[in-house]
């Protein structure tokens, strides 16, 4: 007999993350017999962790982390080596030194432990410093929630005479209310939980915006990714270190090649002839030549050429500088109906942004009007206002008189109050017009959104229904819009206007994901019915092989929310097929095959 021991752990290298903030954290395991599963449990390093700014209070309790082990899905799984991936970028500890220990269970129940191994928990990193700081500030606020009064002080200071520090003036509202929220809050209690998961969250999702930003952002990003690399491969960084730099290019450079597609699909389709503009002075390349020379630069790093790898980088930066995207093929023009929906839903969006920005500056002259108004406060008299109104005015405390609101100078004495309810919000008596003529533009989108609905290319996938969801949501922030500029309330006009460019955002990407799909799945159709009227037949993954042997379609196989659980079923689903005694002795040894090595 022997006896059955307790399986074993260990974590074998510290955790890297990509751009986006997904850590890859390698371990091993082992068990005399097998080991069943197990989990990560993470825990803060406080000792570690340098206490200073809006760390120097005690943190709030919270519990640790726990995150399940994957496990193999084929082979045995008594001695293995797993990557678990995760993304840590939102959660309070975030880029801070932590301690993880792995659990590992068998068959018989017994528990096995790993040494802490203690690492800095890295996640998402901005680059943008705005983005940067309200990152910071989130951190603070979720470390304790009695940082409110500092975070907003912070944050009053970086907004500071700061509007050209937003590309969106209604980012720099927005933010501006979220400020005078927390002070709000903080000056008579503390923030509930509900409260501060709203405002880390609206935190959050302003950071994104300005850390991914336009067409200009893209390309400085990429640029200081450039630069990043360039300079670690002069000071001789570690191989983990480039390659970390170089995965930052690769997916800035993305970034900006698919932002640039866009603004050239637009161009093209205000000016027909720009396409044919300048083709002698500018270089075609397309993301496939562009993937072969950022492979050539890793591997010449990899190789420890880095003179050449430094020049094949500034070849590089030349050649990302005189870029101009092909667009379609031939010069062809014509898009697909989804395509055409893709454009008008970007102008609506372009439209709303537009509608918002004009809102924020007549609130911007209505807040300006009421400043005028509170520094001529306590004058005697006011302009266009009898002399028994200034006498009132001086007179406070008398019972049913109510001081002149600042920005209404043009007021008679007489009915005071209810010419103040009618005019609420409305300094000057002006805004009135002003407020009506944009909300019968705001109407006008709003129609234009629905007309735009209608026609919406079909599909019943969960993309395409989600995407009409998120439309959805966008009329009714639009319809709220309306109803507040119609009363005169600006400020929650812009915050629904807010609310209805994030929706249309979010349509615009479920959207394009759905294209896709559709897509990939119309080529595969095309792959299939192609090798039928051929002659030839599907491989056991359902690809259909070309006329040299070749994969004929493009499927792209390993790209999508949950990779490893499409793997795991895929397995499943060989494993069935090579069971099945109906089928020839060669497709099921190719089966066995596969399973064998996978």
């Amino acid at each position: 007999m022997i006896p059955d021991a307790a399986p074993t752990a260990s974590v074998d290298a510290p955790g890297e993350a990509s751009v986006d903030g997904d850590i890859s954290i390698p371990f091993s395991a082992t068990d005399d017999y097998g080991v069943e599963n197990g989990r990560a449990l993470i825990s803060l390093d406080l000792e570690a962790l340098d206490r200073r700014y809006g760390l120097a209070l005690e943190p709030e309790p919270r519990e640790a982390i726990e995150v399940p082990l994957p496990m193999p899905i084929s082979g045995s799984r008594s001695e293995f080596s797993e990557v678990m991936i995760e993304n840590f970028s939102q959660h309070p500890w975030a880029n801070m030194p932590v301690e993880i220990s792995l659990s590992v269970t068998d068959s018989l129940g017994q528990e096995g432990q790993s040494a802490p191994y203690k690492m800095l928990l890295d996640a998402r990193r901005f680059f943008d410093p705005l983005a940067s700081a309200l990152i910071e500030m989130r951190r603070d606020l979720l470390w304790n929630r009695e940082n409110a009064a500092r975070v907003a002080d912070v944050m009053k200071a970086i907004t500071w005479q700061g509007e050209d520090l937003f590309d969106e003036e209604t980012t720099y509202l927005r933010l501006r209310r979220l400020i005078r929220k927390i002070e709000t809050i903080s000056d008579f209690t503390t923030l509930s939980d509900e409260q501060v998961s709203e405002v880390t969250q609206a935190l959050w999702d302003m950071a994104i915006e300005i850390e991914e930003g336009d067409l200009e952002d893209a390309k400085a990003r990429m640029e200081r990714a450039q630069e990043r690399l360039s300079e670690a491969m002069r000071n001789g960084a570690s191989e983990d270190e480039i390659a970390r730099l170089m995965q930052e290019l690769r997916d800035a450079t993305q970034d900006y090649m698919r932002q640039l597609s866009q603004q050239a699909a637009r161009e093209s389709e205000a000016n027909p002839d720009m396409p044919n503009m300048n083709m002698e002075n500018a270089m075609q390349m397309n993301q496939n030549d562009l993937q072969r020379m950022m492979d050539r630069i890793q591997e010449l790093m990899e190789e420890g050429r880095m003179a050449e790898a430094q020049q094949a980088l500034e070849e590089l930066q030349r050649l990302m500088e005189n870029m101009q995207v092909q667009q379609g093929q031939g010069g062809q023009g014509q898009q697909s109906p989804g395509q055409q929906a893709m454009e008008g839903l970007a102008e609506t969006l372009r439209d709303q942004q537009g509608l918002s920005d004009e809102a924020f500056r007549e609130l911007q002259e209505q807040f300006n009007g009421q400043q005028q108004g509170q520094q001529q406060q306590g004058q005697q008299g006011q302009q266009g206002q009898q002399g028994q109104q200034g006498q009132q005015f001086g007179q406070q405390g008398q019972q049913g008189q109510q001081p002149v609101q600042p920005g209404q100078q043009g007021q008679q004495p007489g009915n005071q109050q209810g010419q103040q309810q009618g005019q609420q919000g409305q300094p000057g008596g002006g805004q009135g017009a002003d407020a009506g003529t944009l909300a019968q533009r705001q109407q006008q989108l709003r129609q234009e959104l629905e007309r735009q609905r209608g026609n919406l290319p079909g599909g019943n996938s969960a993309e395409g229904r989600a995407a009409r969801e998120a439309l959805e949501n966008a009329d009714r922030a639009m319809r709220g819009a309306e109803e507040a500029l119609r009363d005169g309330d600006l400020a929650e006009a812009i915050d629904q206007q807010s609310q209805a460019m994030d929706a249309l955002r979010e349509g615009m990407r479920q959207m394009g994901d759905a294209m896709a799909q559709q897509d990939n799945q119309m080529a595969g159709q095309q792959g299939q019915s192609q090798g039928e009227n051929e002659g030839r037949q599907n491989d056991p993954l359902g690809r259909s092989t070309g006329t040299n042997g070749d994969l004929g379609n493009s499927r792209e196989m390993l790209k999508g929310d949950d990779v490893y659980r499409r793997a795991e079923n895929l397995l499943d689903e060989i494993r069935r097929r090579s069971g099945e005694n109906d089928r020839s002795e060669e497709e099921r040894d190719y089966l066995k095959r596969l399973l064998d090595r996978f």
